[in-house]
């Protein structure tokens, strides 16, 4: 074990001014007690005693002197540390009968109370401008017409009243100067509540008020800035966070840490008479953002230095991460939206050209159709056309009788008539049937009259190829609604890929048309063919693109069939017979 963990711990007795429990005086105490146990080295051992006189001008200070002699007579101590004015005047009128041979410190004494101090004590002392405040205030405040200065009753604020009363002359020709020495507490709060325009209120100290009224801590200055209707200043820092607006205060951390730094030195051998410190100057201005606030004094008026304190910090400064956090969320989900809405606009687009592309290769196999009917429409054509010339050169023959066969005209005529109607027909289904529309035109038809146009369309080619065409439709109208052109080319599909399989076979060659009302409330229709059917290898895929049975075929036909009657809410199927396929499709029935 060492020495110095058996070393003895060092006496210190603190003595209040007032009391452990008196702004500003506390918060010194509490300041270097808190220094002691950082700074020191060694142990401390604090004792406290509080002076009475400095409330009451009647207290017995000989009484005082007795009990500290009694209490410490037995207990060597090794320094001795005065709080505030009072206790330095006290040990210094009575220093040889207390302790004359151990160490004094004054400390937090203002520095025109210590010219008396003994040569073989330390000091640590504090520059109090007291006028400077109010020249702050002016500077601050310059339109101020009064001012309400709060000071009590106590030996030592009457002490300080004289000081400040001298102080202040030179300005009473500009300000009307209010004490409140001679008012209670009570009377102090009637008075700052209405206060005219331009006051402002100087707190210095309230200790005892007229009334003998002690006010320990910070109750006198919590009270008066409930119900002050003026700004309120001090020179005091113990203040400061309390109501004051702020200014150039005595800083108490700085010096309660000097204090300290002394004591430190004495403790360790040093004598107190060859340490000096010079006086400790206001520290730069502080002022509370709250009551700048209150009472519009902009943060532009302040004085060159300035720092602002107590500032409520903004919504972004008090949720920092939370609003970050947010943000970030914000923004991602701001970036995923406009990816999607791009992903969107890119898929419309492809949608777009896709549905345009898909509607060319409709229009594509229609034109195919229309090729492969071509020869057989001709020839159709060549019947009427044929006809109505020849009943043309016969009525311009009979129109050079005599007499004219009137009878007889009018029947060529009527000849004419009807066969220019069945070339019309001809023309204009084929022309349907290429019509280039790129948009769906939605109407509701009969499905028998769709198979009814169809045959007219295609009775040439099967007629030419040897095909029997027979039509079973249902009796009763089979409302559908859809595109007429798009129907009429999902049957004409079906009945030539009908006709196409039964040029590989022999005779018969039958086709078949049926159409009925489904089971499932859905239209149906069949087609039929004799011919050799489909593989069991294909049927599973006979709709898919490019799969066909036919060596000059393309593929797309059945494919676009199916994607047609899908988009009408319809479907298209395949199956084998005993000869033959059937191809079947459903379209749902529309309503009335």
């Amino acid at each position: 074990m060492t020495g110095a963990a058996f070393s003895q711990p060092k006496r210190v007795l603190i003595v209040h001014s007032v009391g452990r429990d008196f702004s500003p005086w506390d918060d010194y105490a509490r300041k270097i007690r808190e220094e002691l146990r950082l700074q020191s080295k060694d142990p401390i051992d604090i004792f406290e005693a509080s002076l009475s006189t400095a409330r009451f001008p009647d207290g017995n200070e000989d009484a005082f002197v007795d009990y500290l002699n009694a209490v410490f007579s037995e207990r060597k101590l090794d320094l001795i540390m005065t709080i505030g004015g009072p206790a330095a005047r006290f040990f210094q009128q009575n220093r040889q009968r207390i302790f004359p041979s151990i160490p004094t410190l004054y400390a937090a004494l203002a520095q025109r109370m210590s010219a008396n101090a003994p040569a073989t004590d330390a000091m640590v002392s504090v520059s109090v401008d007291v006028l400077s405040t109010l020249e702050q205030i002016l500077k601050l405040v310059p339109e101020t017409t009064k001012v309400f200065i709060v000071i009590g009753g106590s030996p030592i604020e009457k002490l300080w009243l004289e000081e400040m009363r001298k102080l202040f002359q030179p300005l009473t020709s500009r300000l009307e100067i209010t004490y409140s020495n001679d008012l209670s507490l009570e009377e102090i709060l009637k008075q700052v509540a209405i206060l005219p325009p331009r006051s402002f209120i100087v707190y210095a100290q309230m200790l005892v008020d007229a009334a003998g009224v002690v006010h320990e801590g910070n109750r006198a200055i919590d009270r008066i800035h409930a119900v002050a209707n003026a700004p309120i200043f001090s020179e005091q820092d113990a203040f400061f966070g309390r109501g004051i607006v702020g200014g150039r205060m005595t800083n108490i951390s700085d010096v309660s840490r000097q204090t300290t730094a002394v004591a430190v030195r004495i403790l360790g051998g040093e004598s107190p008479g060859s340490i000096k410190t010079p006086p400790i100057s206001a520290a730069s201005p502080r002022y509370d953002w709250r009551e700048l606030k209150r009472w519009n004094i902009s943060e532009s008026q302040l004085p060159p230095g300035s720092e602002v304190f107590f500032r409520v910090p903004g919504l972004w400064e008090q949720y920092r991460p939370q609003l970050t956090a947010v943000m970030a969320a914000i923004l991602l989900q701001a970036g995923i939206i406009a990816l999607l809405l791009v992903e969107r606009r890119r898929r419309l687009v492809a949608q777009a050209e896709a549905t345009s592309r898909r509607q060319e290769v409709v229009r594509l196999n229609r034109v195919t159709t229309a090729s492969v009917l071509s020869s057989s429409i001709a020839h159709e054509l060549n019947q009427p056309l044929g006809a109505i010339l020849s009943n043309t050169e016969a009525a311009q023959m009979l129109l050079k009788a005599h007499p004219l066969d009137m009878a007889q005209l009018g029947e060529i005529l009527s000849d004419i008539v009807r066969d220019e109607q069945r070339a019309s027909e001809i023309i204009s289904g084929l022309r349907n049937l290429l019509n280039n529309r790129t948009e769906a035109d939605l109407r509701t038809l009969d499905l028998n009259d769709a198979v009814r146009d169809v045959v007219k369309i295609v009775s040439p080619e099967v007629t030419r190829r040897g095909v029997i065409l027979r039509t079973i439709l249902a009796t009763e109208p089979l409302r559908v609604r859809c595109d007429p052109i798009h129907l009429q080319q999902v049957i004409i599909n079906l009945v030539m890929n009908g006709v196409d399989a039964m040029d590989e076979v022999a005779n018969p060659h039958n086709l078949t048309i049926r159409t009925n009302l489904a089971d499932t409330g859905d239209v149906e229709a069949r087609i039929s063919d004799s011919g050799p059917g489909i593989s069991n290898d294909k049927l599973a895929t006979i709709f898919n693109a490019f799969v066909t049975t036919k060596p000059q075929g393309t593929g797309l036909g059945l494919p676009i069939a199916r994607t047609i009657l899908e988009s009408y809410g319809g479907e298209l199927w395949a199956e084998n017979r005993t000869r033959g396929a059937v191809f079947s499709f459903k379209l749902p029935l529309a309503k009335a």
